[in-house]
């Protein structure tokens, strides 16, 4: 026979559960914010050669010594290459750029860009506004290399080692630390060569 407080009996339990449960989901939330470095997000493609790429210039962008060439697979090896994904509507490539400037003077590195998704009057404005730190930039209108390559959003770059297989994805917008921290140390190690 119940009596009238065995419904109340059970309520804690009611109550308690659901709370447990938020309560732990909340704290592997926190956990996986703030535990590493989100712009070292692992690739399956670290370790493995780059996808083929062959993608046609942007039509009349020039540089210091004329027309500026697409990417294409062969140009991403020899020599430490770094893939730069970006487009002209991206607020973090700007906060970027200024440090793909910085790294363009370095001889050790191919800096290449992957114009991703843009409109080419606005990525010829931007890179105008800017600067052209880019020995190469190839359009992806569509995405679909940026499919190939895994790319989750824009600002992305991609490290390559001169045999063409990525060693290294770092996302979103590169800030002078992760530079001196990590990517330095990197192209060091892969060029062979330290820095001038």
């Amino acid at each position: 026979m119940t009596t009238p407080e065995t419904p109340r009996r059970r309520r804690p339990l009611f109550v308690i559960l659901p709370l447990a449960v938020f309560l732990a989901l909340a704290a592997l939330f926190f956990v996986r914010l703030f535990a590493g470095d989100p712009s070292r997000i692992p690739s399956a493609l670290v370790g493995k050669a780059a996808p083929a790429i062959d993608l046609q210039p942007l039509a009349g962008l020039s540089g210091s010594s004329g027309p500026v060439p697409g990417i294409t697979s062969a140009q991403l090896k020899g020599k430490v290459a770094l893939v730069n994904v970006w487009a002209s509507w991206c607020v973090p490539c700007r906060e970027e750029h200024p440090v793909l400037m910085g790294l363009s003077r370095d001889p050790r590195i191919l800096l290449v860009g992957l114009n991703y998704k843009d409109q080419p009057d606005n990525a010829r404005r931007f890179l105008g506004t800017f600067g052209l730190p880019y020995a190469a930039v190839g359009v992806d209108a569509s995405g679909r290399s940026a499919i190939d390559w895994g790319v989750y959003g824009v600002p992305e770059t991609f490290v390559l080692a001169p045999d063409g297989t990525i060693a290294q994805k770092f996302v979103g917008p590169l800030s002078e630390q992760t530079v001196r921290e990590q990517l330095m140390p990197l192209i060091e190690r892969l060029s062979g060569k330290p820095a001038a």
